[in-house]
């Protein structure tokens, strides 16, 4: 008899494993397929007669209906179920800190990171040409829709799904599983898809860049209660790292 009730026990403990990963495996395709619904829609508009380089136009629509899709399906959870996406301020106080200590961190680690990278293999080249429309509609790509839109993907969409329907536990003081899962998929979505002929185009050094950032933006999600400051974060990232790349390239190597 106890052998029996010890076997129904781990019977329930597998399927409830199983069920777990499951959900992940399911959220995650989520996540990863809804960026690739926007890049369907951006495919169908021809951009030449605004954006004749294309460095700003096709990624600007990109992340447009990418946040709509986003905002579209957490109106309609709502409606099914009240679940906080934490779009709002909320902990003002310890969002805001956190951002200052992030900017002053992030402005350290570029720094040394641009040194070190110039002095091993010199200058690199934004790749489109350095005039105003691109510069300008670039950055404000970056600014404006780069963190809003993946932020509310990655952070706020996934986040809260995965502590509502699959787990709210911790690895340790400093990392939730939530923040690990959505850090590990904002990674891999860094990784470029090509279906015809198939092929996978990715560079390690920027998967594992993103999920560093992914860990941050998370942790400050999390502690803060809202996505407004990793947006901020992450538009402060964008910004200064192709900031400086397009002041490189024009200065010094122009």
């Amino acid at each position: 008899m106890v052998e029996r009730i010890k076997r129904n026990r781990t019977s329930e403990v597998d399927v409830h494993k199983v069920l777990l990963t499951v959900k992940m495996m399911c959220l995650g395709i989520v996540l990863l397929v809804i960026p690739r619904i926007a890049a369907f829609v951006a495919h169908m508009f021809n951009y030449n007669s605004i954006d004749p380089d294309g460095a700003f136009m096709w990624i600007s629509v990109h992340h447009t209906v990418q946040a709509l899709l986003v905002l579209l399906i957490i109106f309609i959870i709502k409606k099914i179920k009240p679940i906080d996406f934490s779009l709002g301020f909320k902990n003002k106080e310890i969002g805001l800190r956190y951002v200052k200590r992030f900017v002053i961190g992030f402005t350290m680690y570029t720094i040394c990171a641009f040194i070190i990278s110039i002095a091993i293999s010199g200058v690199t080249i934004f790749e489109y040409p350095l005039h105003i429309r691109n510069i300008t509609g670039y950055l404000g790509f970056q600014l404006l829709l780069s963190g809003p839109s993946e932020e509310l993907l990655f952070r706020a969409f996934a986040i809260t799904l995965f502590v509502t329907c699959i787990s709210a536990k911790r690895l340790n003081t400093y990392l939730s599983f939530a923040v690990l899962f959505s850090a590990i998929i904002f990674g891999i979505a860094h990784i470029r898809i090509s279906y015809n002929p198939f092929e996978l185009s990715y560079s390690l050094q920027q998967v594992f860049y993103a999920m560093g950032l992914g860990y941050f933006y998370g942790d400050c999600y999390e502690k803060s209660k809202s996505v407004i400051y990793p947006m901020v974060m992450h538009s402060f990232t964008n910004i200064l790292m192709v900031g400086t790349t397009m002041f490189l390239s024009h200065y010094m190597v122009n």
